[in-house]
Parts: C-alpha cells; sequence; structure tokens
C-alpha cells in the first residue's frame, strides 16, 4: 500500500505531502494516523528547523472523506482527530501549509493548525460543515475566527461560500499569494529561509508565543522578560561566522 503522507527531508527542512491524489487528498482515519506517526517523528528531530505541509496531484486536499463517515469511520478515540491537529501545532518547529488547489473543510481545519499558509493562486478555501449539516470538530471554530476575526469567520461558516486566494489573502487566511508556475520554487525558497535560522530561536519563539497569546500586553510584556530563554548553543558560532564574513 503507498504512503498516505509522504517525508522529504531537505537540507534542514522537511515537506510532509498528503498522498491520495486520485481522491483529492480526502482526509480519512488512515490519513490522520500517517500525518500523526510522522509528527511523532519531527517533535524531536533537531535536524528538522522548518516543516511544510502540501497535498499531491491537483490541490491540498478536498476535505474529510465523506464517504469514510457515511461508512462510521473506526476512530480510535474521542477527538482523536483533534488531538492529531494540536499536535501537528505544537510541533516546536515552523509549520507552513503549502495550499494550491481545493481546501474545504477539513482540509482548511488541517491548514489551520500550521502556522500560516501560503496559497497558490489557484487556491479555494471553504467551510461547508452547514452545506451537510455537520458541526467542525477539529478545531474550526476555534482557528478560524483567532486567524480571521469572529465576523469573517461567522460568515463563512454560516454561508459555506468558496472564496479564492485573492480574498484568502484579504482577509489575513492565507499570508500571500504566489502564482502556480513557481509555487514549488517559493515554498522551497521560504523553507530555505527558515532553515537557515536558528531552531533554539524558532522554539523558543513558538513557545513564547503560544504562552501568551490572548494575554494583556503588560502580562506578555512580562512574561517575555522573566521566561526569556536567553541566547542558544549556536550563539557564538553565528556570531562568529557573521564577524567573520565582515572581515
Amino acid at each position: 500500500m503507498e504512503d498516505l503522507v509522504l517525508r522529504q527531508d531537505h537540507d534542514g527542512w522537511t515537506l510532509l505531502t498528503l498522498n491520495r491524489p486520485d481522491k483529492l487528498n480526502a482526509l480519512t482515519v488512515e490519513v490522520f494516523r500517517a500525518l500523526r506517526g510522522h509528527v511523532e517523528a519531527l517533535r524531536d528531530d533537531d535536524g528538522v528547523r522548518c516543516v511544510v505541509l502540501r497535498g499531491a496531484g491537483k490541490c491540498f486536499s478536498a476535505g474529510h472523506d465523506l464517504g469514510d463517515i457515511a461508512a462510521g469511520e473506526a476512530v480510535p478515540s474521542r477527538g482523536w482527530h483533534s488531538e492529531t491537529l494540536r499536535m501537528l501545532e505544537r510541533l516546536p518547529q515552523p509549520v507552513i501549509a503549502a495550499v494550491h488547489g481545493h481546501c474545504y473543510t477539513g482540509a482548511l481545519e488541517v491548514a489551520l493548525a500550521c502556522d500560516f499558509i501560503v496559497a497558490a493562486d489557484t487556491a479555494r478555501f471553504g467551510d461547508t460543515h452547514a452545506k451537510w449539516a455537520l458541526t467542525p470538530i477539529w478545531g474550526m471554530s476555534q482557528r478560524l475566527p483567532r486567524r480571521v476575526g469572529v465576523a469573517t469567520a461567522k460568515r463563512l461558516m454560516f454561508t459555506a461560500d468558496m472564496i479564492d486566494a485573492a480574498q484568502a489573502e484579504r482577509i489575513g487566511l492565507a499570508e500571500y499569494v504566489v502564482p502556480l508556475a513557481s509555487f514549488d520554487a517559493e515554498i522551497a525558497s521560504l523553507a530555505a529561509r527558515i532553515a537557515a535560522q536558528s531552531g533554539f530561536s524558532h522554539r523558543a519563539n513558538k513557545r513564547l508565543l503560544a504562552a501568551t497569546d490572548g494575554l494583556p500586553l503588560d502580562a506578555g510584556l512580562q512574561w517575555e522578560v522573566l521566561e526569556n530563554e536567553g541566547h542558544g548553543p549556536d550563539f557564538a558560532e553565528r556570531v562568529a561566522a557573521f564577524t567573520a564574513r565582515k572581515g
């Protein structure tokens, strides 16, 4: 059986690819199981300083496999999908969702569990829970309003409207949009730029941002001062390399 999520390691960064292109990468329990396995392996991999998640073939993912739902999917435990996405979200490395083509409902919930989304100009986003008389259980109600604001999240959830990449960028769902022809190159360049920075700083910054999310400004500033992790083991090496270049 072909791997449902592929892992490719590059110089300091890793590409995870949802790999059901014949089914538009529709999400099943087995896809999540494969994704979870990779997340668990990456969690303690200090050699990886950036993770990119994307889909094989025509799109990122068309969403939760409705056939899997109709067949009474065997979920290992209540909230298991949500737990898996929380594990993805809590990876110490920066995680980028690279979205082209469809990114609907469950797929959008997966993308929102990444640190940010970069979209190809072919990307289309939407939350269709209401179309199918479903309610979110993988995190849509929590992550979407935090990303785009409550009113915009309500509009998308209530209408089940699809939006294109340009609108996704305008509302802050996607960080920026790239022409499909240069999408692969831009994603590789972005991941390489992140991987070139200190993994210590990435991990410390993610912990800091998570710990202070939603705090009043003064409380967040106090946390930053009191819980500051200082400089990492690669500090001297990086400063020495910079100084040598200047000389």
